[in-house]
C-alpha cells in the first residue's frame, strides 16, 4: 500500500512538472523578443510593432503526426471544401494574376511618420467594424499601407479618377448578388482598372479571368469579342463567382484568397496550418503572391477610405458613368467608322468598348452587341443611323477587295509622326485601322511619340496632286487652289471625308462654316483646306 502511494506520487510529480515545462515552453513561444534577444537558428515572425521598433516571437509550425500512419485522415473541412469546389467543377483558377508588385511585397518596417501605429489601429478598427472582412491591426498590413502611402501616391490618385468611372457599375452588379461593396476594390489589385489588363498567364480583363474560367460562366471569347474586358458582363461574371467562393469557405479573406491562387491552393494551406481558417494563420502556407494579395486588397481599401486625410486627390475622370449610354448594332461597324461619324477620338471610343479586340463591332445571328457612346452624341448617331450604317457597308465592301494587295511592298508608306497626331488621325489619313497600324509596327498602346516612323500599307496609296487632280470625276473641281465637292443624292459629311484621304467631317464643316449634318445635292462644299 505504501508503495502504490509513493508511485501515485511520483507520477503527480512528473506531471506536475510536465505540465510546467509545457507551460514555460508555450510562455517562451509566445514571449516578445527584441531583435538583440534572437537565438541564431532560430525562426522568428514579427509580433507587433512599438514606437517604430518590431518585437518577435518563435514561429509555432503546424507538427504532423509521425507515428500510426495508418491511422491519417485528412482534415474534415477542408476536405468539405475540396468536395462541394467539385461539385462546382471549377477547376479553371485564377491563378498568378496579381501584378508583379504585389508579388513580391516585403514586410519590412517603413518610416512614415505622418501615420503612427496609434492612430492605424484606430482607423483599421472603424473599418472593420463596418466591414465583413478582417480588417484588424497587424505589422505586415502595416508595412503595406505605408509602403504604398509613401510611394504609389500618384498612382492611387490616377486610380481614382478612373474609379468614378468604373465604381458605379462595379457597386451596382456587386449589390444585385449580394457581394460586400468593398470587393470593387479588387479589381484594382487584380488589373488596376484597366479592362484590357493581360497577365503573363492570359487572365485578361478588369478582373482577370483566363479562358476557360470565362468560357465556363459564359462570357464570349472569339476572333471579335472578349467579354472578360466588357466592365459590366465581367463584374456580373466576379460577383457570381465570388458568392460561390464565399459559400464554400464562408469568409471573405478565404474567398479572395481562393480567387487568385485557387480553392485547392487555400484548402492545402488550411491542412498545413494544422487546421486554422484565418486567413492571417494560414497566409504563410499560400503561394507568395496570395500572402501579399489580401494585404493589398486591404491596403487598397484603406487608401480609399481615407484619402481625404492622407491628402490623395483624384484625377479628373474621362468619363462619369452617367454621361454614357448605349445603342444596339443592327450592322457590322467599325470604331473607326463611329469615329468620323461622330466626331469622337478613337481613343475615347477604345475608352469606352474595349471588349472589341479588332476594334470592330460585329452583327451575329441571335446575339446582341452594344456601341456605348458618350449622351452628347447618342441623338448624332440615331438621327443619322441608316446613313452611317449605309456609309460603314459601303465602305467595308470596298475594303475587301484590295485586301491582297494590301502587304504589297510598292504600297508600304514610311510616316513619320508630328506634334498632334494620334492613331486615330494617322488611320483616316490612310483609311486604314488604329488596329492594324498597331500590328504593324508592334504598339502594345495607342501612345506614340513625335519623330517616331511608322509603316504604313495604306488601301489607296497616296498619289501626287497632278495625278489626284486628273482622276476626279466631274463632282470634283478646283477652285483657287481649293478642291470643290458636289454634293449628290445619299451623300453625308462622314462618306464625303472618306473619298478624301486626310479629311475629317470636322474639317469640312470648318472649312465651310456648317454646324449641323443636313446636306440638299447640288451643294458645293470645300473638301480641301484653302
Amino acid at each position: 500500500m505504501i508503495l502504490n502511494r509513493v508511485l501515485n506520487l511520483l507520477f503527480i510529480l512528473s506531471l506536475s512538472t510536465s505540465f510546467a515545462q509545457d507551460t514555460l515552453e508555450i510562455k517562451k513561444l509566445n514571449e516578445k523578443l527584441s531583435k538583440a534577444e534572437l537565438e541564431e537558428g532560430e525562426t522568428y515572425v514579427v509580433d507587433t510593432i512599438i514606437d517604430g521598433k518590431p518585437l518577435y516571437k518563435k514561429q509555432i509550425d503546424a507538427i504532423p503526426k509521425i507515428s500510426e500512419l495508418d491511422s491519417l485522415q485528412d482534415l474534415e473541412i477542408a476536405s468539405d471544401f475540396d468536395k462541394k469546389w467539385l461539385e462546382e467543377l471549377y477547376n479553371n483558377t485564377l491563378y498568378d494574376t496579381i501584378y508583379q508588385t504585389v508579388s513580391e511585397l516585403e514586410y519590412n518596417t517603413i518610416e512614415y511618420p505622418e501615420l503612427s501605429t496609434d492612430t492605424l489601429k484606430a482607423r483599421l478598427a472603424r473599418l472593420n467594424a463596418r466591414t465583413p472582412f478582417n480588417v484588424e491591426y497587424n505589422p505586415s498590413l502595416e508595412s503595406v499601407i505605408k509602403n504604398f502611402l509613401k510611394n504609389r501616391k500618384s498612382y492611387f490618385e490616377r486610380i481614382m479618377g478612373l474609379s468614378a468611372y468604373y465604381f458605379p457599375m462595379f457597386e451596382r452588379e456587386l449589390d444585385a448578388y449580394n457581394i460586400p461593396m468593398e470587393m470593387k476594390y479588387l479589381a484594382i489589385v487584380e488589373s488596376a482598372l484597366n479592362p484590357r489588363a493581360k497577365s503573363r498567364v492570359g487572365a485578361t480583363g478588369l478582373w482577370q479571368f483566363m479562358y476557360a474560367t470565362g468560357k465556363q460562366y459564359g462570357l464570349e471569347v472569339s476572333s471579335y469579342v472578349d467579354e472578360r474586358s466588357d466592365p459590366i458582363k465581367s463584374t456580373t461574371t466576379a460577383a457570381v463567382y465570388l458568392s460561390k467562393l464565399y459559400e464554400i469557405f464562408g469568409d471573405w479573406d478565404l474567398a479572395l484568397a481562393a480567387y487568385n491562387s485557387g480553392p485547392g491552393n487555400v484548402s492545402k494551406a488550411i491542412r498545413r496550418s494544422g487546421g486554422y481558417e484565418n486567413y492571417w494563420n494560414i497566409r504563410h502556407n499560400l503561394p507568395r503572391e496570395t500572402a501579399g494579395y489580401v494585404p493589398a486588397f486591404l491596403a487598397t481599401m484603406y487608401i480609399f477610405e481615407y484619402a481625404k486625410e492622407h491628402g490623395f486627390v483624384s484625377e479628373k475622370p474621362l468619363f462619369y458613368g452617367f454621361e454614357t449610354d448605349t445603342i444596339r448594332v443592327k450592322q457590322m461597324i467599325t470604331l473607326d467608322q463611329v469615329s468620323e461619324a461622330t466626331n469622337i477620338s478613337i481613343e475615347e471610343l477604345q475608352f469606352l468598348n474595349p471588349s472589341y479586340k479588332l476594334d470592330i463591332i460585329p452583327v451575329i445571328e441571335n446575339k446582341n452587341y452594344y456601341l456605348r457612346l458618350p449622351r452628347t452624341s447618342i441623338g448624332t448617331f440615331v438621327t443619322n443611323e441608316s446613313t452611317i450604317y449605309a456609309a460603314a457597308k459601303a465602305e467595308l465592301e470596298a475594303r475587301e477587295k484590295p485586301l491582297p494587295q494590301f502587304f504589297k511592298a510598292e504600297s508600304k508608306v514610311t510616316y513619320r509622326v508630328k506634334s498632334g497626331d494620334n492613331l486615330g488621325f494617322i488611320a483616316r489619313k490612310y483609311r486604314v485601322r488604329v488596329s492594324d497600324i498597331k500590328r504593324w509596327n508592334g504598339l502594345r498602346s495607342n501612345n506614340i511619340r513625335i519623330g517616331q516612323r511608322l509603316t504604313i500599307y495604306p488601301r489607296n496609296p497616296v498619289v501626287s496632286q497632278e495625278t489626284s487632280t486628273s482622276k476626279t470625276d466631274n463632282k470634283t473641281t478646283t477652285s483657287g487652289g481649293q478642291k470643290i465637292y458636289t454634293v449628290k443624292s445619299g451623300d453625308s459629311l462622314w462618306s464625303i471625308s472618306q473619298k478624301f484621304p486626310g479629311v475629317s467631317v470636322q474639317n469640312i464643316r470648318d472649312w465651310n462654316d456648317i454646324s449641323g449634318n443636313n446636306l440638299k445635292p447640288g451643294m458645293k462644299l470645300k473638301v480641301s483646306k484653302g
